[in-house]
């Protein structure tokens, strides 16, 4: 007789995968395990069992009894269970009294309970996996639906099932350790040391003390403020190992670092070009007008090259992105590359299918959420960009600082930031009173979930689209050096 294929109809109508012994061993060696603080539950707990790992409704709904009575302080054993049981009223649907002795009697010993355990596990497991299948097949048959969207969204609960199977993370003894290694790591390189992914801003950097991990970074602005520049300057900072005046960054940060960076509006090569004018001290605007000394614009953007040409960048300029696609590539882009910094310009720009029709109020703070989510499950920094409303020049400001109800579309997303930049320009501002300092820009740190807030003071050429730390009043003359400084614009012109 042939084998019914899995999407036969003999095929779905197969029982589970499931072990009752299993089960009402694990069961068992809860009712035997007297005297010892419930270690079993305990096991249960570490390994992740729950009341919904059981396949019988009936031993599940002994394990949720039992779990309560745990959590309420109550002696476990057969009298007090059936006590427990009877004034809930549960206690013929489980079977009686009778089911309950008869999972002390076929239980040899509460000395196997993690053998059981293992095996509960694993069968809750196949049949997760299983239900995630069946899920993705009745999706893949909506129509209304795309591909990419059902990839993504299926990639994410299989991930969940991964993450269920590896437990339930750090003990507290061992984030207690974890965190006193980072510390001591930190000692060891002395003062001035950041504890998160140095920015390649040396006046930036003491105010965060780096890019942490699993956070959501913010960086807003009006437009043409100049905050993609800054995104990807840090973006090449990062992947370079090296600071924005090509300075390798203190301890083992001084090395390449893998960036992904999800360009909505720019394309691919717009980026490049901007960051290959940038690293070489060419004005893009100076090439296409043809007013350079091309022997001399040659060499400089040829040495940049041959440096960017090696830097771990990878972008993806897919326009008018899901936020659900955007986390399935970003965890693919996780495993094949190792990437330890995401940059997403910009959020505007993002959407989210499944909220489109409910606001693109709700529709943004589902987004934001997302981004949050995704700094949190692969564990590393993100810098997603943001547009500002208009109600900073509408202000009696004159100096048209912005804040963090500035923020479009949504409050949510100055909630679910850990660290919120507001960049400015004062030069943009005609009633400021430092409106005469064209290369003067301001970063405020208005918010920082794990450390202090105040302004930050860096240089922008606007010709170069590059930044660069400012040493005066808060920055410090060692974030300057000549020798490093991009060639001036008049330095490459000539017949």
């Amino acid at each position: 007789m042939a084998r019914p294929s899995p999407a036969s109809p003999a095929a779905s109508l197969r029982t589970p995968p499931h072990s009752p012994e299993a089960e009402r061993g694990v069961l068992g060696s809860v009712l035997l395990d007297v005297g010892h603080d419930n270690r079993v539950i305990d096991l249960c707990t570490e390994n992740g069992i729950t009341e919904e790992a059981f396949f019988s409704p009936a031993n599940r709904l002994l394990f949720e009894t039992l779990v309560e009575m745990s959590r309420a302080g109550t002696v476990i054993d057969p009298l007090t269970l059936n006590e427990r049981l009877r004034v809930l009223g549960r206690l013929d649907d489980i079977g009686g009294t009778a089911y309950i002795q008869s999972l002390i009697d076929e239980t040899p010993t509460a000395a196997h309970a993690e053998y059981y355990i293992n095996i509960v596990r694993q069968k809750h497991l196949l049949r997760a996996v299983i239900a995630c299948s069946r899920d993705a097949e009745r999706r893949c048959f909506d129509e209304a639906v795309s591909a990419d969207l059902i990839l993504g969204e299926v990639e994410q609960k299989f991930l969940g099932i991964a993450d269920r199977r590896d437990g339930t993370g750090l003990t507290w003894p061992q984030a207690i350790g974890n965190t006193m290694g980072h510390i001591e790591r930190l000692f060891s390189l002395g003062p001035g040391a950041v504890s998160g992914l140095p920015t390649g801003f040396a006046n930036l950097d003491r105010k965060l003390k780096g890019l942490r991990n699993g956070e959501m970074i913010v960086l807003a602005a009006r437009p043409s403020m100049g905050k993609t520049s800054l995104a990807m300057n840090i973006a090449e900072c990062v992947a370079r190992g090296a600071d924005i005046y090509n300075r390798p960054m203190k301890g083992d940060h001084a090395r390449p670092h893998p960036v992904a960076i999800f360009s909505l509006e720019m394309s691919t090569e717009s980026l490049a070009m901007r960051m290959l004018c940038g690293r070489a001290g060419v004005p893009g605007f100076q090439i296409d007008q043809g007013i350079l000394n091309p022997k001399r614009v040659h060499q400089e953007l040829t040495r940049a090259a041959s440096e960017l040409a090696k830097v771990p960048l990878y972008v993806d300029d897919t326009g008018g992105l899901d936020v659900m696609d955007m986390r399935a590539r970003a965890r693919r882009m996780k495993k094949r590359h190792k990437i330890e910094l995401i940059v997403i310009d910009y959020l505007q720009l993002c959407n989210c299918r499944e909220f489109a029709k409910q606001g693109r109020q709700i529709e943004t703070s589902q987004i934001s959420g997302q981004i949050k989510a995704m700094a949190k499950e692969l564990n590393l920094p993100v810098i997603v960009l943001s547009q500002l409303s208009r109600a900073t020049v509408q202000r009696s400001d004159k100096e048209e600082k912005p804040k963090l109800s500035d923020l479009r579309d949504s409050g949510a997303i100055e909630q679910d930031a850990d660290v919120a930049l507001l960049l400015r320009r004062p030069c943009k501002a005609h009633g400021s009173e430092e409106f005469d300092d064209k290369t003067l820009a301001i970063v405020d740190v208005a918010k920082h979930r794990n450390g202090p807030t105040g302004e930050v003071r860096l240089d922008f050429d606007d010709a170069l689209t590059r930044f660069g730390d400012r040493a005066d009043r808060g920055g410090d003359a060692d974030g300057l050096r000549p020798d490093d400084t991009p060639h001036a614009p008049d330095e490459l012109s000539g017949p």
